[in-house]
């Protein structure tokens, strides 16, 4: 997995403008926390959770990557996160102190704990739709793995989107779950 350390290589615009963001606020000389994450799903909003579910009610089968690496972080986990570190800060500042405290600003990886690929997370979807009882056309087993040379996307993905979170974990004393509790609990919101 990456660390905060390591040389940035983005495979694409987004990710090359998303880079920029990071080094124009963090040459700005402001105070500031970025969480660098990935693979964000959420209830609302589009998302691979979200479109998995629909393929699954209409197909009889999906191919998905296998090759591709990383942990996928709700957006709730995120929010959660960020609340957390802020009472920290907001903690760390009394309004007695006129001076900023010496907090840990800075750039942090924040995703869920775990790894999977892509189509380790479909299956996951299905699975879980097919156990809450969601008609569908296809179940787990229905989702074949391929590699990336088979699925040629205009913008390229990185293989490895696996990122470090120990820094985040042990600078705010924070514990991430499980990339599967957050899907769970999106899934049963959608469910």
């Amino acid at each position: 997995c990456y660390t905060e350390a390591d040389t940035p290589n983005p495979q694409s615009v987004y990710g090359q403008t998303k880079l920029a963001g990071e080094q124009a606020l963090a040459t700005s000389g402001a105070r500031h926390l970025i969480f660098r994450t990935s693979w964000v799903f959420g209830a609302h909003g589009a998302n691979f959770a979200k479109t998995m579910l629909r393929l699954a009610a209409e197909r009889q089968g999906l191919k998905v990557v296998a090759d591709q690496f990383g942990a996928p972080t709700s957006a709730a986990l995120i929010a959660d996160v960020t609340a957390q570190v802020i009472g920290q800060y907001m903690q760390a500042c009394r309004p007695a102190s006129t001076d900023f405290p010496q907090f840990p600003f800075g750039l942090y990886h924040l995703v869920a704990s775990g790894r999977t690929n892509w189509h380790e997370y479909a299956q996951a979807v299905v699975m879980a739709a097919q156990a809450a009882g969601k008609p569908l056309r296809m179940g787990p087993d229905d989702v074949q793995a391929i590699t990336s040379a088979e699925y040629p996307l205009p913008a390229p993905r990185p293989a490895n989107s696996c990122l470090d979170t120990k820094r985040l974990r042990e600078t705010f004393g924070l514990c991430l779950p499980d990339w599967r509790q957050g899907l769970q609990h999106v899934l049963t919101q959608l469910l």
